[in-house]
């Protein structure tokens, strides 16, 4: 089968026959690099947790509006940490149409989402992926895939999109986030998404989605939205602060439903004074 169904994106060393969540979420996304077996896996969390979708769409939609965001301030690079496959609205797309000059480091620590990007970004000299683990700030950094690309005598956007709430307290998400704030320089930006809930909005009728979540897909963290604005000492929020997703500055009416004031997901964008 891989013979003759494999297409030029996916390197010879990925087995076809087993799922990733990586393609599993570019499923959800709608793009296009992912198979049968992922699609179906996709589809069973989906039957269980049917709010899923919707969920993703808001992180990735959010990903948009902050990377436009940033654009609009002069960044010109940015570094995207826990990124995935870069599938539909993916950071080098909305930056280069912008900037065709725009720089962009992908990181995962995911083989098959690095594998599979490395393929398609193939010819993008403008563009690099590294694999790694993005809590061990200073491997992503000190990489060459990060050197040779991004110039830290000038702002950086980092992009934490979808990532803390997979980051336990344990790790030290807080210690994280302060290692590259130190390291980019004044007037870069950070924006983070996360899932969380306000204090005492939990519901205990959510308990059997998280649960099905986390066995099937991965373990997640939720906090509250004063822990995650906590995530942004040494960053000046910009407006309107830590926000439920659809509610952090749409662009158009579709960003929005009528439960967009209780959406179960935070965003911000702070900058570096």
């Amino acid at each position: 089968m891989d013979s003759v169904e494999r297409p030029n994106w996916a390197p010879d060393d990925i087995d076809l026959g087993r799922p990733s969540i990586a393609r599993v979420y570019d499923y959800w996304l709608g793009g296009a690099h992912n198979f049968a077996v992922d699609r179906a896996v996709g589809d069973k969390v989906l039957a269980d947790v049917p709010v899923l979708k919707s969920v993703i769409l808001n992180h990735r939609a959010f990903l948009r509006r902050a990377v436009r965001f940033m654009l609009s301030q002069g960044i010109r690079q940015f570094l995207d940490l826990g990124s995935g496959i870069p599938t539909v609205g993916n950071v080098h797309e909305i930056a280069q149409s912008t900037d065709p000059d725009a720089r962009v480091v992908y990181v995962d620590v995911d083989p098959v989402a690095v594998a599979h990007s490395r393929a398609i970004l193939t010819g993008n000299e403008l563009v690099n992926v590294l694999q790694t683990d993005v809590r061990d700030a200073k491997q992503v950094l000190e990489s060459t895939e990060v050197q040779s690309l991004l110039d830290f005598d000038r702002p950086i956007g980092v992009l934490m999109v979808a990532l803390l709430h997979f980051v336990p307290d344990s790790d030290d998400p807080h210690g994280i986030v302060a290692d590259y704030r130190d390291a980019i320089p004044s007037g870069s930006f950070l924006a983070i998404s996360h899932a969380g809930y306000e204090e005492g909005e939990w519901d205990p009728a959510w308990d059997d989605a998280k649960t099905t979540y986390n066995r099937g897909v991965s373990e997640m963290t939720y906090r509250r939205k004063q822990e995650v604005q906590a995530l942004f000492d040494g960053f000046e929020l910009v407006e309107p602060g830590v926000a439920r997703l659809p509610l952090w500055r749409p662009e158009s009416p579709d960003d929005l439903d009528e439960n967009s004031a209780h959406f179960l997901s935070f965003g911000a964008v702070g900058r570096k004074p």
